[in-house]
C-alpha cells in the first residue's frame, strides 16, 4: 500500500475517537466500566492493525485525554496508570503480532493474551509507583487486574479476535498479516 503510514494515521485516530466515545456504552457508571474495559479495546485494535508505534501512542494518550475532556477516569492516579497499561497493551499487541509467524487465529490469541499479561502487570508497576508499596498491595493487584476485570478479559478474548478475523477475511484479503 502506497500511503500505508497515512492510512495508519487516520486508523490510529479512528481508534483514538472510539476510545473516547465508547465509556459512554457503560453509562458512565464507573464500576460498569471498571468489568468491561471498553477503552482496552480499540487499543488493542489499533495496535495489532496499525502496528506497535501507533498502539502505544494511542494507548498513552486515549486515558490521559479522555479524563481531560471528560474527567473519567480520574487522572490521578487512574488515568495516569491507565496511560502507561494502555500503552503496553498497544505495544505488545503491535509488536506480538508482528513477530508471530502464521496465519489464522493463533498469532491473534498468542498476541492478545500476551498484551492483556504484560499491561497488566505494567498498570501494578505504575499503581506501585504511583501510590507507594504500601498504598498499593498484590491483593489490590489481583482484584483490579483479574478479579474485577473477569468480563472484560472475555469480552476481548471473542470480540478481538472475532474483529481480526472479519477484517482480514472481508477487507484486507489477507494482507493483515503482512505487517
Amino acid at each position: 500500500m502506497k500511503n500505508k503510514k497515512l492510512v495508519n494515521l487516520i486508523l490510529a485516530a479512528l481508534f483514538l475517537g472510539i476510545g473516547l466515545v465508547l465509556p459512554f456504552v457503560t453509562g458512565q457508571i464507573q464500576k460498569i466500566g471498571n468489568m468491561l474495559l471498553p477503552m482496552h479495546i480499540p487499543v488493542l485494535l489499533c495496535g495489532f492493525i496499525c502496528g506497535p508505534q501507533y498502539g502505544i501512542l494511542v494507548g498513552f494518550i486515549l486515558p490521559l485525554m479522555r479524563s481531560a475532556i471528560f474527567g473519567m477516569p480520574v487522572m490521578y492516579p487512574n488515568a495516569v496508570s491507565m496511560a502507561f497499561e494502555l500503552a503496553a497493551y498497544g505495544f505488545i499487541s503491535g509488536f506480538l503480532f508482528g513477530k508471530i509467524n502464521g496465519r489464522g487465529i493463533f498469532p491473534v490469541y498468542g498476541s492478545l493474551l500476551g498484551a492483556m499479561l504484560g499491561g497488566r502487570i505494567i498498570w501494578g508497576i505504575a499503581q506501585t509507583f504511583l501510590l507507594g508499596i504500601g498504598g498499593f498491595t498484590f491483593k489490590m493487584f489481583i482484584a483490579g487486574a483479574f478479579v474485577n476485570a473477569v468480563p472484560g478479559i472475555i469480552l476481548q478474548l471473542i470480540l478481538i479476535p472475532a474483529v481480526m478475523l472479519v477484517l482480514n477475511k472481508k477487507f484486507l484479503n489477507g494482507k493483515l498479516y503482512d505487517q
